[in-house]
């Protein structure tokens, strides 16, 4: 769905941009188990409705584009619901500092997680092209379309017209560009 496709109150500012991080940046669990972040994402839109516009499931961190329902703000319990849900389906085997511990905590993911209201049409479009591009930026894959995680194959049928994005955003990509820690 386009940006210009949602009614009026949606674009004002019920589009957000949510980056989350694993506490262990080297793990691979995201991936491993996407099948359980799948689950967790289901299961918490059955309860609080949302729509994913735009989502890419790396190794170590997740970057998505939501829709929310019109009067609805609430994505800081509907991302609490997506990492418990994760968090309760995976054995309890991770690492965790003091501080988890007694808070009883599991040491999956960073407490906190960067989101952003998305201002109008460009800002939505740089947000999509950006989670869908990420896999490249971080040197997974040459290409968007050869990361299986991403909702880019859901919303482009024909991969090979992303080619020509993918060449100029990587000709004016800028390391650290979007405030993300170089590994």
């Amino acid at each position: 769905m386009l940006y210009a496709e949602f009614p009026s109150s949606l674009r004002s500012g019920r589009l957000l941009v949510l980056h989350g991080h694993l506490f262990d940046r080297s793990s691979r669990l995201l991936i491993e188990h996407i099948d359980v972040l799948r689950d967790a994402v289901r299961d918490t839109q059955r309860c609080l409705p949302f729509h994913v516009d735009a989502m890419v499931v790396l190794p170590d961190h997740m970057h998505a584009v939501w829709s929310l329902p019109d009067g609805d703000c609430d994505f800081p319990l509907r991302w609490r619901l997506i990492k418990v849900g994760v968090s309760k389906s995976l054995p309890n085997r991770e690492w965790r500092t003091k501080t988890r511990q007694a808070r009883g905590e599991r040491g999956i993911w960073q407490r906190r997680y960067w989101e952003h209201l998305i201002r109008d049409e460009r800002d939505y479009a740089h947000h999509i092209d950006y989670c869908w591009y990420n896999p490249v930026k971080h040197g997974l894959v040459a290409n968007v379309e050869d990361w299986p995680f991403s909702s880019f194959h859901r919303d482009n049928p024909k991969p090979n017209d992303f080619r020509a994005f993918e060449q100029a955003l990587a000709k004016h990509a800028r390391p650290g560009g979007y405030g993300e820690r170089r590994p």
